[in-house]
C-alpha cells in the first residue's frame, strides 16, 4: 500500500507564483524575491501517452503517475528553470522492478535538449517512494516546455511517479536537494548525546502499558498564514486556527518560537506551533474547545523512539482534496459524546451529533523519518508512516507518532460545515517543533520507549 501522494504547496518564482496562488485559491500579498524552487506535481502534465493516474489509498488523498513504461512520456507547460546557472533537478518515484529503465526530461520536445536523466532502480515497491537528484549545469532559462520521457530496456511498467522539482540553489535547501532543510548534524548529535544519557524513570505497578504523552491545549489566534507552506508572506493562506504557541504567523522560525515563551498548551515546555484550518458553520467560524496533541507510538517495539530535532516541521492531510466524506471513508470527522452521531449533512459530508455530542476529528501525521531534514519540498517528503510496524528504507528513524484530536464546541446540522479549505477532506494540520530538548528527550525516554502512559505533565 502506497505511503502517501504529495500534492505540494511550495511557491513559485515569477508567474509560476501566480498559478500556484489560484490553484490553491490565495491571495499573494507584496513581498520581496526569496527562493526559487519550482515542484511540478507528475499528474499536471497537459499532454500525455501512456500514462495512467491512480488516487492514493491513505487518509490524505492525492495522486500519482503509475504504469509507466518505455515509450511513454508527459509533457509540462511553462516550467520556469529561472536563470542561468547550476539547477539541482529531482523526481519522487517508486519502483518494483527498477526496469532497468530511466526517465528522461527534455526540453521543447520528446526529442529535444536532455536536461537531466533519473536511473530508476527498485525502492521497494510500487508505492515505496525515493527521491532521486541529477545536477544540471546548463539550462535553457525562463519558463519552458518539458517533457518526462520514460526509457526501458524490458517491456512492462517500470516505474511510477510523484513529482519532480527544481531548485537553482537559491531555496532554503541546506545544501541539499531542492527545497529540502538539512539537519544542523552537530546540534543533532547533541541532542540525542543528552537523550541517550537520560535515566527513565521507574514505572509504577498500575501503569497502564501504552507508549504515550500528550499536550493539552487551547485556541490561541486565527491568521491567514502558513509559516511551513508559504513563510514570510503574511495573508498568503487560507485562514488558520493556531494553537500552542502565541507568537506563530508567517515569520515564525524556530527561533522566534524558542524566544517566545507563551503557548496555549500545557506543559509550558513545549512551545511548539500547531495549526488547522478554520472551521465555519453558516459562515460563523467555529474554534476548537480543545485539542490534545497526542505522542505516542504505532510500532510493535517502541524503544527505538528519538525525540524529534529543534525545528522539525511537517504536514498531514491535503489542503487541495476535495471530495465527498461520507460516513465510513476515511479522514472524515465523527461525533463524541453521548448520543454520538445522529445523521449527516444534506450533502453526507457532515455528521450531526446529537445535543450532547460535539463534532470531532483525529488527524494522524507520519512516523518515520530520514534522519537528515529538518523539512521537504512538499513538508512531507522527510517522513513516512510505518510499513508492516517498521522504519526502514528512506524513513529508517522512529519519531513519535503524533496526532490531533480536535474537539469542537457544535453538534452541527443539516446544514454542514466548512473549512477554510474547502471540503471535509481538505482537513490537515502543520506542526513546527520547539520543545524544550530536556522536557521532550525524557518524555520519550520514560513514556514511549517504556511503553507507559503519561498526562501533559510527563508523569505516569
Amino acid at each position: 500500500m502506497r505511503r502517501r501522494s504529495l500534492p505540494l504547496h511550495t511557491l513559485m518564482a515569477g508567474a509560476l507564483a501566480i498559478a500556484l496562488a489560484a490553484a490553491l485559491g490565495i491571495t499573494l500579498t507584496a513581498r520581496t524575491a526569496w527562493a526559487a524552487t519550482v515542484v511540478v506535481q507528475a499528474e499536471s502534465y497537459a499532454a500525455q501517452s501512456g500514462v495512467g493516474v491512480e488516487t492514493t489509498a491513505d487518509t490524505d488523498g492525492g495522486q500519482n503517475v503509475a504504469y509507466l513504461a518505455d515509450g511513454d512520456w508527459m509533457r509540462f507547460d511553462d516550467v520556469d528553470l529561472g536563470a542561468a546557472g547550476p539547477l539541482t533537478a529531482s523526481a519522487r518515484v517508486a519502483s518494483a522492478t527498477g526496469g532497468p529503465g530511466t526517465v528522461e526530461l527534455r526540453t521543447g520536445s520528446r526529442t529535444g535538449p536532455l536536461l537531466a536523466t533519473f536511473p530508476i532502480s527498485p525502492t521497494g515497491g510500487w508505492q515505496t517512494w525515493a527521491t532521486r537528484t541529477a545536477t544540471v549545469t546548463t539550462h535553457p532559462t525562463g519558463p519552458q516546455t518539458l517533457f518526462a520521457v520514460l526509457r526501458s530496456t524490458t517491456p512492462g511498467d517500470f516505474v511510477n511517479i510523484n513529482w519532480f522539482s527544481f531548485d537553482n540553489g537559491t531555496g532554503n535547501g541546506g545544501g541539499t536537494a531542492p527545497g529540502w532543510v538539512a539537519i544542523d548534524q552537530a546540534a543533532w548529535n547533541a541532542q540525542l548525546a543528552q537523550f541517550r544519557a537520560m535515566t527513565p524513570a521507574p514505572v509504577p505497578a498500575d501503569t497502564v502499558r501504552v507508549p504515550e504523552f500528550n499536550a493539552t491545549c487551547t485556541y490561541s489566534h486565527s491568521k491567514p498564514d502558513d509559516p511551513i507552506v508559504v513563510p514570510g508572506l503574511p495573508g498568503a493562506s487560507h485562514m488558520h486556527s493556531f494553537f500552542g504557541n502565541r507568537s506563530t504567523d508567517a515569520f515564525t522560525t524556530t527561533q522566534s518560537l524558542l524566544a517566545h515563551t507563551g503557548t496555549s498548551c500545557t506543559p509550558a515546555e513545549d512551545l511548539s506551533a500547531y495549526w488547522i484550518p478554520t472551521l465555519y458553520e453558516g459562515g460563523r467560524a467555529v474554534e476548537s474547545d480543545g485539542v490534545i496533541v497526542y505522542y505516542g507510538s504505532r510500532l510493535p517495539d517502541p524503544t527505538a523512539t528519538v525525540p524529534f530535532p529543534q525545528g522539525f516541521r511537517m504536514i498531514a492531510g491535503n489542503a487541495k482534496s476535495q471530495v465527498p466524506t461520507p460516513a465510513g471513508s476515511a479522514n472524515q470527522f465523527f461525533c463524541a459524546g453521548e448520543g454520538g452521531e445522529t445523521g449527516r449533512s444534506a450533502d453526507g459530508n457532515w455528521p450531526v451529533c446529537a445535543p450532547k455530542a460535539k463534532l470531532v476529528h483525529q488527524l494522524l501525521f507520519p512516523d518515520c523519518w530520514d534522519g537528515k531534514h529538518l523539512d521537504s519540498p512538499d513538508h512531507k517528503s522527510h517522513v513516512a508512516f510505518t510499513q508492516n510496524g517498521k522504519c526502514g528504507g528512506d524513513h529508517p528513524v522512529a519519531i513519535p507518532s503524533v496526532s490531533f484530536v480536535i474537539g469542537y464546541p457544535t453538534s452541527g446540522s443539516s446544514a454542514g460545515f466548512s473549512l477554510s479549505s474547502g471540503m471535509a477532506s481538505s482537513i490537515h494540520g502543520d506542526f513546527f517543533n520547539a520543545w524544550d530538548n530536556a522536557a521532550l528527550g525524557q518524555r520519550v525516554k520514560n513514556c514511549i520507549t517504556q511503553s507507559a502512559k503519561c498526562n501533559s505533565a510527563g508523569t505516569f
